[in-house]
């Protein structure tokens, strides 16, 4: 039968909250699919690519490193962040190859990896306890950044003066200067995806420490309230700060409806379920994008589906010659990673309700929407014109130059003395390869032609980001498993 779960349209991620609520299964329970779905031969170590997507998170992280850090050129890093506003901010992530921590795309990378844990951590085996962990890093620092009422302490680095050095995040002397959302300066957005983020982590450790998990769950449920209550998007009161870098396109509404899914699926509270009932169209639900990532959760889901299947009648979505999803020049791989998560959850929730999607008359069943999710992952590991792989580390052919300061400069064991920031960017400008790997990092990736210069500068095409490998590990753990490599 044709997907028809409610007579209104309701976004695409709590359409999926709908299915994943009653069929996730928990990370302690057998996966119900086999092997089938996929012949035995597998082009790909999707465990080995499920190992390192997971440690580059490692390598990411600010803060004191603990003693079974495995990206051991990294060093302490950050260790009086938040000293200017009197609070800790201690620890978090580096978003991608700067030395700012942004709130916003924090969150969303925090929750993306939740929702693979949620989604396929009863496959993960041995990585498991990794991918916590990632969580963890994570979900530490948001209760440090929301841990006074109606604030959220949402950046740290002055973004535009740490953008004008080229330092290791061991060594910098940029202003550590402190922003936040409050009442007077509000931003639901920001807000509404960091009680997404904790909430999304509460189920992660419901089981295996009950205790963190009802801290997360009891901390999203008032971050919330203060999402909704003082409504405004965040790059408003902060436009300075945070644009051009993670300014608010889409609006808040979005992530509002999306923060009260992750709370109905974290509470079961039926409130949560009529706030998105009432607020849904008000809210946008009506409008459609076929944009998935850190600032837009638009879309209905089956629309969605068929605006990026190929031949589909109402398909949209456009591929580089290659076959690679190409969504825009800047950071395209984040949108790859997206969405093949989306497919692959999406397919798991097809096939356990026995439906299939509609798209103009066309059938399109789950395998289809694991066989284009396989086709992009396949590519970024290097099925691909360039027989590039877009990870770092793995694969025979990887980018050598990733725009990433404490991958490009000299370990702090190699030379310990300190890097100035202007001196840095003759580094930056190399054309040697960088000296410490960061392993597991997938970059921006190829041009709409499949082109990818391997150019340090070129932080459209060669800068990793969190929020790209966040989704990422959930579809690897999905491959690894169906190839009988887990």
């Amino acid at each position: 039968m044709a997907l028809s779960l409610y007579s209104f349209t309701l976004l695409c991620f709590f359409f999926l909250f709908h299915f994943f609520t009653i069929n996730a299964y928990p990370v302690h329970h057998n996966y119900p699919y086999h092997h089938h779905h996929h012949p035995h031969f597998a082009s790909h170590n999707y465990r080995d690519a499920l190992t390192k997507s997971i440690l580059f998170f490692e390598g990411q992280r600010s803060g004191s490193l603990p003693s079974n850090q495995r990206i051991t050129w990294r060093r302490n890093s950050g260790l009086s962040d938040g000293a200017a506003m009197h609070v800790d901010l201690v620890g978090g992530y580096y978003d991608a190859g700067d030395n700012v921590k942004f709130g916003f795309p924090m969150a969303f990378t925090t929750t993306m990896l939740s929702w693979s844990v949620i989604e396929f951590g009863g496959l993960m085996k041995s990585e498991l306890p990794n991918a916590k962990e990632a969580i963890r890093w994570a979900t530490d620092y948001l209760l440090k950044a929301t841990a006074h009422p109606d604030t959220i302490y949402v950046q740290v680095g002055d973004a535009n003066k740490d953008h004008a050095c080229w330092e290791r995040p061991e060594d910098m002397d940029t202003p550590r200067s402190v922003f936040k959302v409050d009442k007077n300066s509000p931003g639901s957005d920001v807000a509404a995806e960091t009680a997404a983020a904790l909430a999304s982590a509460s189920l992660v450790f419901r089981r295996s420490d009950p205790t963190y998990s009802n801290l997360l769950v009891t901390r999203a449920i008032r971050v919330f309230e203060f999402a909704d209550k003082y409504r405004a998007p965040y790059s408003n009161g902060l436009r300075k700060v945070v644009c051009p870098f993670y300014c608010s396109f889409s609006g808040y509404q979005d992530e509002l409806l999306w923060g009260a899914a992750w709370l109905h699926k974290a509470t079961r509270n039926p409130a949560f379920l009529n706030y998105i009932q009432v607020n849904g169209e008000l809210l946008g639900a009506a409008e459609f994008d076929n944009f998935f990532g850190w600032d837009n959760k638009h879309g209905h889901a089956d629309n969605f589906i068929c605006s990026i299947i190929p031949g589909a009648p109402f398909s949209s979505a456009k591929y580089t010659p290659g076959g690679l999803l190409f969504k825009m020049g800047d950071s395209n791989m984040q949108y790859v990673t997206s969405t093949s998560f989306l497919l692959l959850a999406y397919a798991k929730y097809l096939t356990t309700a026995h439906k299939f999607v509609d798209c103009g008359g066309i059938t399109v069943t789950p395998n289809r929407l694991r066989a284009l999710a396989k086709r992009q992952v396949d590519y970024l590991l290097g099925d691909n014109p360039l027989k590039m792989s877009y990870m770092v580390g793995y694969g025979p052919r990887y980018p050598q130059r990733i725009h990433h300061r404490g991958s490009s400069l000299p370990s702090v064991a190699s030379h310990p003395a300190k890097i100035q920031c202007s001196p840095g960017f003759s580094f930056m400008k190399s054309q040697s390869p960088n000296p410490n790997i960061l392993v597991g990092a997938v970059i921006g990736g190829p041009d709409q032609n499949d082109r990818f210069p391997d150019q340090r500068p070129d932080y459209e095409q060669s800068e990793p980001a969190t929020y790209i490998n966040a989704p990422l590990v959930g579809s690897l753990a999905y491959l690894a498993h169906s190839f009988g490599q887990l």
